[in-house]
């Protein structure tokens, strides 16, 4: 978290008394008694907050938020205000303010909404720092995190099916990250310069979607749960599809598509232009080995939003989490990894709870499935894979009510 304060006021007492303040809590002050002085600190690369007085002779508060915005809309601008001021700070917030404070504030209220301000910064300019990465490397490699054998398998798949810029379908468990995954296939595109555009299924008609293709033009349109579209749009979009579009298009789904399609709920043609190139997120049951490596990640993004410092991670509690089946997949260890830096009793602590035995049981189950998942529910090549006897292989099977034919794909 950046530690940089612009604080503008043109009376020198109070632009002094606020330094004071914010150095003592380590924070670093610039100061400015004008917008012509501030403005040469305001920039898209300025890693920290603005911290104003609404009222100064010449261009006030409102002047230096409309400047600010302009430069760089996402960097946070906090105004302070006499008592009469309030209406045009609520005004202010309206224009994009991050917060206002009312004159003479305590402390404790400023460095607060500081510290928030200065924590959004920091992950704005983050967030910036990662795109421009992938778009100037390997977006796969940089943003799916994992060890595993179908974690390597999952990078390459999305390479190639960025390659191919043809319209696409991802699936996978909810939680699973479908949506994330679809925008690397964009950023490892030769359309990563274009805009990556997300829109929900079920919210959108004929003329919502022709507006969402022409935002994403020259990029990439992502559908989220396309099961879920209006059967009005349906046929439409096989048509569009048909006459080809200047936005790729890739669709997203976390149930069975084709058991919609049978079921008469889904297009069949614009189910089959979308499968054609298809990709799949495998559960994190399937790939246990890759959740101390992607909670390690949540836990330290976690820790940077809350502005804390990123705990240690215990073998116990990494132990812990492989043991359980997380069901809400990626999305729910994230939750956990938030939990966890936030010091607050979850399901980790439960399970690091349970004795040795069940630990290993869990463990144990989830190695047994995610080895089907790479061999596509095929027993005897699960079993080899895993070094085990067949029988030893079935009995374990049989112990914790795993059927192989529900890993088949």
């Amino acid at each position: 978290m950046s530690k940089t304060v612009l604080i503008v006021d043109d009376d020198r007492a109070v632009r002094d008394a606020l330094a004071q303040t914010l150095e003592l809590e380590g924070l670093r002050p610039v100061l400015a008694g004008s917008f012509i002085e501030a403005k040469d600190h305001i920039s898209a690369e300025f890693d920290g907050a603005v911290l104003s007085d609404m009222r100064m002779p010449g261009r006030d508060g409102f002047h230096l938020l409309a400047h600010a915005r302009g430069v760089d809309p996402e960097l946070p601008v906090i105004l302070l205000t006499g008592e009469g001021d309030i209406p045009m700070a609520v005004k202010a917030m309206g224009e994009g303010a991050f917060d206002f404070l009312e004159k003479p504030c305590a402390p404790e209220a400023l460095l607060a909404v500081l510290r928030r301000a200065l924590t959004t910064r920091a992950l704005v300019l983050e967030n910036r720092a990662l795109k421009a990465e992938a778009l100037a490397g390997d977006a796969a490699a940089r943003m799916i995190f994992g060890t595993s054998q179908k974690a390597e398998d999952l990078r390459s798949r999305v390479r190639k099916l960025a390659r191919l810029d043809v319209e696409a379908l991802v699936t996978g468990p909810r939680g699973a990250g479908i949506a994330k995954v679809a925008e690397v296939v964009h950023l490892s595109s030769r359309r990563r310069g274009g805009p990556f555009v997300r829109r929900q299924s079920s919210a959108l008609d004929v003329a919502g979607f022709e507006a969402a293709l022409h935002d994403a033009a020259e990029g990439t349109l992502f559908l989220d749960e396309i099961d879920t579209l209006p059967a009005s749009l349906q046929y439409s979009m096989a048509e569009r599809l048909d006459a080809g579009l200047a936005t790729r298009l890739i669709a997203g789904c976390s149930g069975d598509l084709q058991e919609v399609v049978e079921a008469g709920r889904f297009n069949a043609e614009l189910f089959y232009r979308l499968e054609g190139m298809s990709l799949r997120i495998p559960a994190l049951s399937e790939r246990p080995e890759d959740i101390p490596v992607i909670f390690q990640h949540y836990v330290r993004q976690a820790a940077e939003q809350a502005g804390l410092v990123s705990p240690e991670i215990s073998p116990d509690t990494l132990s812990a989490l492989m043991a359980q089946d997380w069901p809400g997949n990626t999305r729910s260890l994230m939750s956990a990894a938030m939990r966890f830096v936030l010091g607050m009793a979850d399901t980790v602590g439960n399970a690091g709870d349970l004795g040795l035995a069940e630990q290993m049981a869990r463990v144990e189950r989830s190695l047994l499935i995610a080895a089907l998942g790479r061999q596509n529910g095929k027993a005897s090549a699960a079993a080899e894979a895993l070094k085990l006897p067949r029988k030893t292989f079935y009995d374990k099977l049989a112990r914790y009510d795993i059927k192989p034919d529900d890993y088949r794909r």
